[in-house]
């Protein structure tokens, strides 16, 4: 099969994992990034790669480098590199999706994507009492290229009331799926539990699994000293684990650079698409919680420039911040819930590391993907409160007619039904879905998102005990409640 000279492929891939008792023996994350890059010029068998790259792109992560890939590029010799930087709320597969774009239109020939964390170094730095040691750079640096979101994650409402982690806003979209499906309390945490148990299991098997170890359901599921009670239903062990010392670093170039460099065949992995919803609606804005439409347009848009089904997809990562994402992804991409979700073991037993977690999964995919050749590989990405969506195709052959990145933000908003929310008082409502906080072992908070009669929506926190439990042991979704001021509630 005669490949296009401009045909875009993955050639080498590197992960660090780091475990470091002594933090001033750790690497930084820059110093991560880097030895992840030497790794997969290695394991593309070409160290000519990284001299030669023409651009090097980084997520942004928890550190404060300016520039970031210029650093990488002084370590590796790189020094024509152009610099990039994707900032927190600009999908992880959108970084992917330009270099290869780059190298299909003839921009670049060589394109470093990396990413790293330490937080493991920088929790153990704080223990110490001592400041974290990190690479500095003058004030006036700045990237080549910025990528920006178009606007906030959060609403001052959802601040608010509450939802500034993300733990409880995922909650909230499971316990909003759970009664869209008639799904009783217990049956729906034990499902929950069941999903997130099978990651752990997914986990063992790889090298680079922060917790490479089986958890079992009743584990995750029941809140126990070492596993407490987040938001319900979620206890930690839900929780995506970013407090880890790893790195990524992924190799893109032309088909015609590999050839040159002498880079076998069997190395390759092509990107076959990549389809993003960038369209911004806040989560409680969103009449249909239990829905992402963007999954199903992305989707269907890769799925089928690559001419290929869901049910040809051997391999999947689906974004696995938390039990919802997963779930909701099955549901809009036409999975069956049994589907493996994870060739990692996922974001809380793989290792979440903040805003580059979907660079080690397509590490990990491309090394599935070699041991299994001409199969086929999905892996998404989702940033905020899956506010936006990206579903990536890879495979050892190359599909449909060459590498497809597309927008379907336009379709997502269309299906997307918006809805005024607000914080004003209203004595009756009904609930369209919830959460609990909780204080120690107790539940202490409800946070309702409550629809009222003329179709707009309050977001409120109602610190009442006796509801907060009440809600943790008998469906809330639908049913009509009465405020009795402003810590007072009860279910009609």
């Amino acid at each position: 099969m005669t490949i296009p000279p401009r045909t875009p492929v993955v050639v080498g891939v590197g992960t660090v994992l780091q475990r470091e008792d002594d933090p001033a023996r750790a690497l930084e994350p820059c110093a991560l990034m880097v030895e992840a890059l030497n790794r997969a010029a290695d394991d593309a068998g070409s160290m000519a790669l990284l001299e030669n790259a023409d651009k090097i792109a980084v997520p942004r992560g928890f550190w404060k480098y300016p520039d970031p890939a210029r650093l990488v590029a002084s370590a590796l010799g790189a020094d024509r590199a152009q610099t990039e930087v994707t900032e927190i709320g600009i999908l992880q597969t959108t970084a992917l999706a330009r270099a290869a774009r780059d190298i299909a239109e003839g921009h670049c020939d060589i394109v470093l994507v990396a990413g790293g964390e330490a937080r493991d170094r920088a929790r153990r730095f704080a223990t110490a009492g001592e400041p974290e040691a990190l690479s500095s750079q003058p004030e006036d640096t700045a990237p080549d290229e910025v990528l920006q979101p178009s606007g906030d994650i959060l609403s001052p409402f959802e601040i608010g009331a509450g939802l500034l982690m993300p733990v409880g806003a995922y909650a909230m979209m499971d316990n909003a799926l759970r009664a869209h499906e008639g799904q009783d309390l217990d049956a729906h945490r034990d499902d929950v539990a069941q999903v997130w148990s099978e990651l752990s299991r997914a986990a063992v098997k790889n090298a680079d699994a922060w917790r490479p170890e089986y958890v079992a359901p009743k584990t995750i599921r029941d809140p126990s000293p070492q596993n407490p009670m987040m938001n319900f239903p979620y206890t930690r062990l839900h929780n995506s684990n970013w407090n880890v010392d790893q790195a990524s670093g992924i190799v893109f170039c032309s088909a015609q650079t590999a050839e040159r460099l002498g880079i076998p065949r069997e190395r390759w992995v092509f990107p076959l698409s990549v389809a993003e919803s960038n369209h911004m609606t806040f989560l409680t804005e969103r009449r249909a919680l239990h829905r992402s439409p963007g999954f199903a347009y992305a989707a269907e848009r890769a799925l089928s420039h690559a001419a290929v089904s869901a049910e040809e997809i051997a391999h999947f990562e689906l974004y696995s911040c938390f039990p919802s994402a997963i779930r909701i992804q099955q549901r809009e991409i036409g999975l069956d819930p049994a589907t493996t979700a994870t060739v990692t073991g996922g974001m809380p037993f793989a290792g979440g590391p903040l805003n580059n977690f979907v660079l080690q999964a397509l590490a990990q995919m491309v090394r599935v993907l070699r041991d299994d050749a001409g199969s086929l590989g999905m892996v998404n990405a989702v940033s905020g409160l899956m506010t936006k969506q990206g579903v990536s195709l890879w495979s050892t052959e190359p599909r449909g007619p060459g590498f497809l990145y597309e927008d379907v933000s336009e379709e997502t908003a269309a299906a997307t039904e918006p809805v005024v929310v607000d914080g004003e008082l209203a004595s009756r409502a009904r609930i369209a879905s919830y959460t609990v906080s909780y204080v120690g072992d107790t539940p202490h908070t409800a946070i309702l998102l409550c629809d009222r009669d003329d179709g707009s929506r309050s977001l409120r926190a109602c610190p009442d005990p006796k509801l907060a439990l009440q809600l943790t042991l008998e469906e809330g979704c639908g049913r009509e409640i009465r405020f009795l001021g402003t810590d007072r509630a009860e279910l009609l």
